[in-house]
């Protein structure tokens, strides 16, 4: 009951940051240089052609009203059809939705389990490790996602040719094809996230092997891999978590540049490519689902503080 009334809460709190974001996203979308209109009808198209479809687009309407319009279409579940394909934006939408949570899904994955591998590594043995981990922390928060993704297309594709170059292949056409086209992708998402993690790992890990109780257990004759693993990461995995949070929400920010290098057809680079041509149902649409996709994140991350925590259940 404390769970669902965690999730309730936390629902209902997250309602006003939806408006928020669809209206802002309205507004900044309507600054943007462009114009669908002319850009449907061309640069040779009459006065009242262009106004024609101005009128049909309702984009002659004042930026309110063309706002609250939109507004209710939404709450019939209607999110408008795209200007340039004609396509309902949902279809649109769900069709992309698969590659790019099969892509930050992989990355987050990926980057939690080498992070903390190498944070408690680090942590245990000391020396060169930690050193290390504070490198790779520099050089994953220094390295532009984009970059080291051209680096990995220079070599795990051009030079050896272990996997393709650009492309997506749908996990229920080839499982295999799906695996090999997400390695490098995953890989050139994660490299910053894993250090990220991995630094946090360590600082909890270390943190916590320093308090008052886990001496105790050591003076009583506990070993160090008893008290890491029952009682050490129980506790340094609350900051742990709020960092993957974070690192996840992040992951949804650089996947719009890793889709757009790696050609993955996926909300990144559906979302820079309708700014491109103002095509504002779809980006109205595409900001409404990254940002469900933030609020499902940061609730996953309240739900596993009050799992870790039953102090959180009880607020």
């Amino acid at each position: 009951m404390a769970t669902f009334r965690l999730v309730v809460r936390r629902l209902l709190s997250s309602t006003p940051l939806l408006f928020l974001v669809s209206a802002l996203t309205f507004v900044l979308v309507s600054l943007v240089p462009g114009d669908p209109a002319r850009t449907i009808v061309g640069q040779h198209a009459t006065v009242e052609q262009y106004e024609t479809v101005r009128r049909q687009l309702g984009l002659d309407e004042p930026l309110p009203v063309q706002y609250w319009h939109w507004l209710v279409r939404v709450f019939h579940g209607d999110l408008g059809t795209s200007l340039f394909s004609g396509e309902p934006v949902t279809s649109v939408l769900n069709n992309r939705l698969p590659v790019s949570l099969s892509l930050i899904t992989a990355g987050t994955v990926v980057s939690g389990v080498l992070g903390v591998l190498l944070g408690l590594l680090s942590a245990r043995r000391g020396g060169l490790l930690v050193k290390a981990v504070d490198v790779l922390a520099l050089v994953g928060l220094a390295v532009p996602a984009f970059w080291f993704a051209l680096v990995l297309i220079a070599v795990g594709a051009v030079r050896l040719r272990w996997f393709p170059v650009t492309g997506y292949v749908p996990l229920a056409d080839d499982p295999v094809g799906w695996g090999r086209s997400l390695v490098l992708p995953v890989l050139s998402l994660s490299l910053s996230a894993v250090a990220i993690i991995a630094k946090q790992t360590r600082d909890s890990v270390l943190d916590t092997f320093g308090r008052d109780f886990i001496r105790v257990m050591q003076a009583n004759g506990f070993s160090r891999r008893s008290i890491l693993y029952r009682h050490v990461l129980r506790n340094a995995a609350l900051p742990l978590v709020t960092v993957l949070g974070v690192v996840l929400v992040s992951l949804l920010a650089a996947a719009v540049f890793v889709e757009t290098v790696f050609a993955m057809p996926g909300l990144g680079s559906l979302t820079q490519q309708a700014t491109v041509q103002h095509d504002i149902p779809v980006i109205q649409g595409a900001v409404l689902y990254i940002t469900i996709l933030v609020v499902l994140v940061n609730l996953s991350v309240d739900l596993a503080y009050g799992r870790l925590d039953p102090r959180v259940r009880a607020a």
